[in-house]
Protein backbone atom coordinates (compact mmCIF):
# COMPACT_ATOMS: atom_id res chain seq x y z
CA UNK A 1 0.00 0.00 0.00
CA UNK A 2 1.19 3.73 0.10
CA UNK A 3 1.39 6.00 2.94
CA UNK A 4 1.49 9.91 2.80
CA UNK A 5 3.46 11.21 5.60
CA UNK A 6 3.23 15.01 6.40
CA UNK A 7 5.20 17.42 8.58
CA UNK A 8 6.07 21.19 9.22
CA UNK A 9 2.71 22.39 10.75
CA UNK A 10 2.89 24.49 13.67
CA UNK A 11 1.77 27.92 15.22
CA UNK A 12 2.45 30.88 13.87
CA UNK A 13 1.70 34.85 14.04
CA UNK A 14 0.06 36.43 10.72
CA UNK A 15 2.55 37.68 8.54
CA UNK A 16 4.90 34.03 9.23
CA UNK A 17 5.56 31.43 7.32
CA UNK A 18 5.59 27.96 7.65
CA UNK A 19 6.68 24.98 5.06
CA UNK A 20 4.46 21.64 4.97
CA UNK A 21 5.85 18.17 3.82
CA UNK A 22 4.27 15.34 2.49
CA UNK A 23 6.29 12.30 1.15
CA UNK A 24 4.84 9.33 -0.39
CA UNK A 25 5.92 5.66 0.43
CA UNK A 26 4.72 2.14 -0.69
CA UNK A 27 3.57 0.46 -3.76
CA UNK A 28 4.17 3.43 -6.29
CA UNK A 29 4.48 3.32 -9.28
CA UNK A 30 3.55 6.76 -10.78
CA UNK A 31 2.56 9.55 -9.09
CA UNK A 32 -0.37 12.08 -11.29
CA UNK A 33 -1.61 14.43 -9.00
CA UNK A 34 -0.14 15.80 -5.54
CA UNK A 35 -1.89 18.60 -3.39
CA UNK A 36 -2.77 20.04 -0.40
CA UNK A 37 -6.08 20.14 0.74
CA UNK A 38 -7.12 22.00 3.89
CA UNK A 39 -10.20 21.81 6.28
CA UNK A 40 -11.19 24.65 9.08
CA UNK A 41 -13.21 23.80 12.01
CA UNK A 42 -17.43 23.84 10.53
CA UNK A 43 -15.92 23.70 6.82
CA UNK A 44 -15.56 21.63 3.96
CA UNK A 45 -12.36 20.50 2.97
CA UNK A 46 -10.80 22.71 0.26
CA UNK A 47 -8.17 22.41 -2.46
CA UNK A 48 -5.53 24.83 -1.51
CA UNK A 49 -2.94 24.14 -4.14
CA UNK A 50 -1.88 20.61 -6.45
CA UNK A 51 0.83 19.92 -9.14
CA UNK A 52 0.57 17.65 -11.65
CA UNK A 53 3.31 14.80 -12.76
CA UNK A 54 3.32 17.66 -15.55
CA UNK A 55 4.33 20.35 -13.52
CA UNK A 56 1.27 22.10 -13.91
CA UNK A 57 0.26 23.76 -10.64
CA UNK A 58 -3.26 25.52 -9.65
CA UNK A 59 -4.02 27.24 -6.42
CA UNK A 60 -6.57 28.35 -4.37
CA UNK A 61 -7.63 32.27 -5.06
CA UNK A 62 -7.40 32.72 -1.09
CA UNK A 63 -3.58 32.06 -0.97
CA UNK A 64 -2.54 32.43 -4.85
CA UNK A 65 0.47 35.52 -4.80
CA UNK A 66 1.47 33.81 -0.77
CA UNK A 67 1.62 29.80 -1.11
CA UNK A 68 4.05 27.80 -3.40
CA UNK A 69 3.81 24.41 -4.34
CA UNK A 70 6.83 22.35 -5.50
CA UNK A 71 7.43 18.63 -5.98
CA UNK A 72 10.37 16.83 -5.80
CA UNK A 73 9.48 13.45 -7.77
CA UNK A 74 12.63 11.59 -7.14
CA UNK A 75 11.74 11.85 -3.44
CA UNK A 76 8.07 11.55 -4.07
CA UNK A 77 7.26 14.46 -1.96
CA UNK A 78 5.60 17.81 -2.39
CA UNK A 79 5.91 20.48 -0.16
CA UNK A 80 3.85 24.05 0.63
CA UNK A 81 5.45 27.35 1.46
CA UNK A 82 3.47 29.17 2.92
CA UNK A 83 3.99 32.69 3.37
CA UNK A 84 2.57 36.31 4.47
CA UNK A 85 0.21 33.57 6.89
CA UNK A 86 -3.02 35.00 7.68
CA UNK A 87 -5.33 34.36 10.72
CA UNK A 88 -7.93 32.75 7.92
CA UNK A 89 -5.24 30.29 7.23
CA UNK A 90 -5.85 28.40 10.30
CA UNK A 91 -6.93 24.95 9.59
CA UNK A 92 -5.94 20.92 9.33
CA UNK A 93 -3.72 20.92 6.17
CA UNK A 94 -3.95 17.19 4.59
CA UNK A 95 -1.56 15.54 1.74
CA UNK A 96 -3.47 14.20 -1.52
CA UNK A 97 -2.29 12.30 -4.29
CA UNK A 98 -3.26 10.40 -7.14
CA UNK A 99 -0.85 7.21 -7.67
CA UNK A 100 -0.57 4.41 -9.78
CA UNK A 101 0.68 1.02 -8.12
CA UNK A 102 1.45 -0.80 -11.42
CA UNK A 103 2.04 0.57 -14.71
CA UNK A 104 -1.50 -1.10 -15.17
CA UNK A 105 -4.43 0.27 -13.83
CA UNK A 106 -5.99 3.35 -12.85
CA UNK A 107 -4.57 5.97 -10.03
CA UNK A 108 -5.74 5.22 -6.57
CA UNK A 109 -6.63 8.49 -4.27
CA UNK A 110 -4.51 9.01 -0.75
CA UNK A 111 -4.33 10.90 2.21
CA UNK A 112 -2.03 11.74 4.36
CA UNK A 113 -3.31 11.94 8.34
CA UNK A 114 -2.97 16.01 8.31
CA UNK A 115 -1.00 18.52 10.30
CA UNK A 116 -2.45 21.39 12.25
CA UNK A 117 -1.49 25.13 10.75
CA UNK A 118 -2.80 27.71 13.41
CA UNK A 119 -1.75 31.33 12.86
CA UNK A 120 -2.66 33.83 15.58
CA UNK A 121 -3.17 37.28 14.97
Amino acid sequence: QVQLVESGGGSVQAGGSLRLSCAASGSIYSIDFMGWYRQAPGNQRELVAGVTDGGATNYADSVKGRFTISRDSTKHTVYLQMNSLKPEDTAIYYCNAVIKNFAVGPGYNYWGQGTQVTVSS
